[in-house]
């Protein structure tokens, strides 16, 4: 069977894209998407995966989410025997294209749960024009014959927004890259930049316990660029910002050497860095809540914090930085569950019914 995998853009890189380029390589299909960086791809490694443009989209925020709607809402591409949607936006092309089935990274979460999470007079202005883009949304998802989600967070979200019952395929994550080092004495967040990650208690953290180091990877987009400044500015001697890292190499040194993995996501949706670090041996300290609570056993690979601070962020990198290398073998063995292997049967076994 020829598989067509439709994606919003591929100029910004995440767990999404990640998912979706070890799809197309378990499948050999072809991805139709909007913006392409293939620098990034190929310093991650997906050089061999067949990319093409339906035609590119300005990158201005919300004008970019509407142009790549409006692409996806009017292509027509023929010659396949499934279409697989992956983005908030392609799953326009629906209406056009059948037998699909669309893996559901999250309904849009600034449309539905995290909708108010933003404050101030724009955000209020901005609610109109919101449940504007709520009804072209749930209308578009009408065209969608199965969906699938990547949690228990997700699914729970779809039924309670769209009504939708759905199946759980997990993320994938390529065990084989990571290993496991002996830690080179720093903790290793690994995330988008952005204020539902919130980054910033991580490092009111680290303010605390300067004898810790701290080392972040990621970037932010253009439109959280002033929040990442800011959270440059409050910052010590002992965190370090190293940027985004594609090379999936350097990204497995970086797990191999930490002491730990931190992560505060506000109810994320699955989380696949966690998962990557637990392949590397390493434990994982997160909020007691969304996909984390899917992934970390809590006193076994690492641990949930109920209503997360930074006084109990503390005390958990205390308690597991005396003998992280305890967690090791446990880790290992549940990040084993998430092998892109895994998925791919998932996968097909999701297809064939």
């Amino acid at each position: 069977m020829k598989i067509a995998i439709f994606h919003d853009y591929f100029d910004e890189i995440g767990g999404a894209e990640i998912t979706l380029l070890y799809m197309a390589r378990g499948f050999n299909a072809t991805i139709f998407t909007t913006n392409i960086n293939r620098n990034k791809i190929r310093e991650m490694g997906f050089s061999d995966i067949r990319i093409k443009s339906v035609g590119s989209v300005l990158n201005i925020k919300y004008l970019k989410q509407i142009l790549t709607q409006l692409r996806f809402s009017f292509i027509k591409i023929a010659g396949y025997g499934l279409y697989i949607l992956g983005g908030s936006y392609s799953i326009y092309a629906s209406k056009n294209h059948s037998p699909n089935l669309w893996y559901c990274f999250s309904p849009l979460r600034g449309l539905y749960d995290l909708r108010h999470f933003k404050k101030g007079l724009l955000n209020i202005i901005k609610q109109p024009i919101k449940e504007i883009q709520i009804y072209f949304d749930k209308k578009a998802v009408k065209n969608i014959q199965k969906i699938i989600a990547p949690s228990y967070t997700v699914k729970e979200r779809i039924k309670k927004y769209y009504k939708r019952s759905c199946n759980i395929v997990n993320h994938p994550v390529a065990i084989g890259e990571f290993k496991y080092g002996p830690n080179k004495n720093y903790w290793l967040s690994v995330s988008r930049i952005d204020p539902y990650k919130r980054i910033e208690l991580i490092i009111k953290t680290f303010r605390k316990i300067r004898t810790e180091q701290l080392m972040i990877v990621g970037d932010s987009s253009k439109e959280f660029k002033d929040y990442f400044e800011n959270l440059k500015r409050n910052s010590t001697k002992n965190i370090i910002f190293a940027g985004p890292v594609f090379d999936r190499k350097k990204i497995a040194d970086l797990y191999a050497n930490c002491k730990g993995f931190i992560t505060t996501t506000r109810d994320e949706d699955f989380g696949m860095a966690p998962v990557e670090a637990m392949a590397s041996g390493k434990p994982v300290i997160a909020p007691n809540e969304g996909g984390y609570k899917e992934t970390v056993i809590d006193g076994v690979t690492g641990k949930l914090i109920d209503d997360i601070d930074e006084e109990k962020l503390i005390q958990a990198i205390r308690e597991i930085g005396k003998g992280p290398e305890k967690y090791k073998d446990a880790c290992i063995r549940q990040a084993k569950k998430y092998d892109t292997k895994v998925f791919i049967k998932r996968i097909i076994k999701q297809i064939e019914k």
